[in-house]
């Protein structure tokens, strides 16, 4: 999968300071200890453990809930108070339920999107806390912190809903993040059409992708943040409605 928007530095601008002061503050939670039930074992004096979770399949999922005709519609990087509920009422417009993939620290800063998303009924997928795409890099430790804190942050915006799946940041998926993910319930969640839409290429273009790569697979891959999402929007208005003129149904990701 391609590292889609590798060369975005706003997450940094904007949640590079909070990202340290949560790994600080973090790096003991009960959340984080959760780590310990990957690869390696729990210390005596680590706090109790949340409410056991169901684990899911490791692999990374590309197919429907609604089969061979059935298309998922996926949204990264928010939320965003611009773009998400124009997006969401896009959404209701046509009838069609998505994934929300979130970044941690965007869905802290905007519960009411989170919780608003979670009441038209759509899916939340954990999209680490800071957007890093070079996390398959990065130390275990490293990679716990960024999926088990924005599990927590997501979390708790939503008001007690857990995220369904974890994406990793431009695809950026290692075997412990994956079994990570998997043991806490989170199905790891890749794509098969990237829109590109991040790059502004206009709506016609981010249209013509899916019109011709939808063929490809199921899960379509768009943003609601990192910044001027009109285009998006726009292209989603004709999108959904074209893909039920050609018999698609909207889904789920399989769980």
């Amino acid at each position: 999968m391609a590292r889609h928007g590798a060369g975005r530095g706003w997450y940094g601008k904007v949640v590079g300071a909070a990202l340290g002061v949560t790994i600080l503050a973090t790096g003991a939670s009960m959340w984080t200890a959760q780590a310990g039930a990957v690869g390696s074992s729990p210390k005596a004096s680590a706090p109790a453990k949340p409410a056991a979770v169901k684990p899911v399949d490791v692999t990374i999922v590309h197919a429907s809930d609604k089969g061979a005709r059935g298309v998922n519609i996926t949204i990264d990087d928010g939320p965003d108070p611009v773009w998400t509920p124009q997006v969401l009422d896009v959404l209701a417009e046509y009838g069609v339920k998505a994934t929300f993939c979130m970044v941690g620290t965007q869905a802290q800063a905007h519960p009411d999107l989170v919780k608003k998303v979670v009441a038209a009924g759509h899916r939340l997928c954990d999209h680490s806390v800071s957007h890093d795409t070079t996390m398959d890099k990065k130390s275990q430790a490293y990679q716990s912190q960024q999926i088990l804190d924005a599990e927590r942050m997501i979390t708790e915006a939503s008001g007690g809903v857990r995220p369904m799946y974890y994406r990793a940041p431009g695809g950026a998926f290692t075997p412990y993040s994956r079994q990570l993910a998997a043991s806490r319930g989170m199905r790891p969640l890749g794509w098969n059409v990237d829109t590109k839409d991040f790059e502004r290429p206009g709506t016609e273009a981010i249209v013509t992708t899916v019109q011709q790569e939808i063929a490809n697979g199921p899960t379509l891959l768009f943003h609601d943040a990192g910044g001027d999402r009109s285009q998006t929007v726009a292209a989603l208005r004709q999108v959904l409605p074209w893909l039920k003129e050609q018999g698609y149904s909207f889904g789920f990701p399989v769980r």
